[in-house]
């Protein structure tokens, strides 16, 4: 089985895009959207979900007022400043509340219990040509590395269900937790840049990343006509890196009107200069596969 995940290292460079297109090239696919904090391919791809679960987040703490005698431990003792006074009541923000348990362990009379966060979901799907596996993770909330574990382990499954060979995955953007949980055990890495101070700044913060699990790198430049000269410098950027630059992808409106109306590239304009390129990308970085 092939797993090939689709990274940027910052948002708004296209990956999602191209994500999407790419799997509208597929036979038989099943799609991976990692990024469980916004996750938005579901709205090109349009999953008639079957399955919707609970994921909980982790836990913040609530305090029972009947049972608080206002003796301000658990102020003294939280470190996120997340335990105000509020009409004489303590309460806590749940927005500042890391759920590290401290205030409940040191208040004397058990006041305060840590409550389940059961607000986020995952889901899965039927799309045209294979399934579709993605989350929502509620505002605020944590451990979105071990969420995007679960949607690569049920997208496993989905994969062997179906006997599809390929699983692509939209990746998050940045290089924190959730990208390194997309990395794990996967074969090939699509990196999608552009030619912007930020891009090229994200781009080798990602590679670093990247090269530590010794994947297979493949890199496009989308909107590559902004900014010729840092496209080039890109380019000489990557060929030191030795990493292969696949497509060039000029700014198109078309790909504009395509996203608003909900549609990968590919299913909105076939016959475009912008669905050959993905084909391009689809040939070198999948093709027979």
């Amino acid at each position: 089985m092939t797993e090939i995940a689709v990274l940027s290292g910052k948002g708004g460079t296209g990956k999602s895009g191209i994500s999407a297109a790419l799997a509208s090239l597929a036979s038989k696919v099943v799609v991976a959207d990692c990024d469980v904090d916004a996750a938005n391919l579901h709205l090109i791809l349009e999953p008639e979900n079957y399955l919707e679960e609970v994921y909980t987040s982790g836990q913040k703490a609530q305090i029972d007022a009947d049972k608080c005698t206002s003796c301000g431990k658990c102020i003294d003792y939280c470190r996120f400043d997340a335990i105000k006074i509020s009409d004489g009541e303590f309460t806590v923000v749940g927005t500042a509340c890391d759920g590290c348990q401290l205030c409940a362990r040191v208040c004397p009379t058990g006041a305060i219990t840590m409550i389940d966060q059961n607000e986020s979901r995952w889901f899965a799907g039927d799309i045209r040509n294979g399934k579709m596996v993605h989350a929502r993770l509620a505002p605020g909330e944590d451990n979105s590395g071990k969420l995007v574990n679960l949607v690569r382990d049920h997208a496993r499954k989905e994969a062997h269900d179906i006997q599809s060979d390929l699983i692509l995955i939209d990746g998050p953007p940045g290089i924190g937790c959730p990208v390194i949980s997309t990395l794990s055990g996967i074969n090939k890495v699509l990196l999608v840049t552009e030619p912007t101070v930020s891009g090229i700044h994200d781009l080798k913060r990602i590679t670093e990343l990247v090269n530590q699990y010794k994947l297979e790198v493949f890199l496009v430049i989308n909107k590559c006509d902004i900014n010729m000269e840092m496209t080039e410098e890109i380019e000489k950027w990557a060929a030191g890196k030795q990493i292969p630059v696949i497509s060039k992808i000029p700014f198109s409106e078309v790909w504009v009107e395509a996203m608003i109306n909900c549609k990968s590239i590919v299913d909105w304009a076939p016959e475009s200069a912008l669905s050959n390129e993905i084909r391009v990308i689809w040939n070198q970085l999948i093709g027979n596969e």
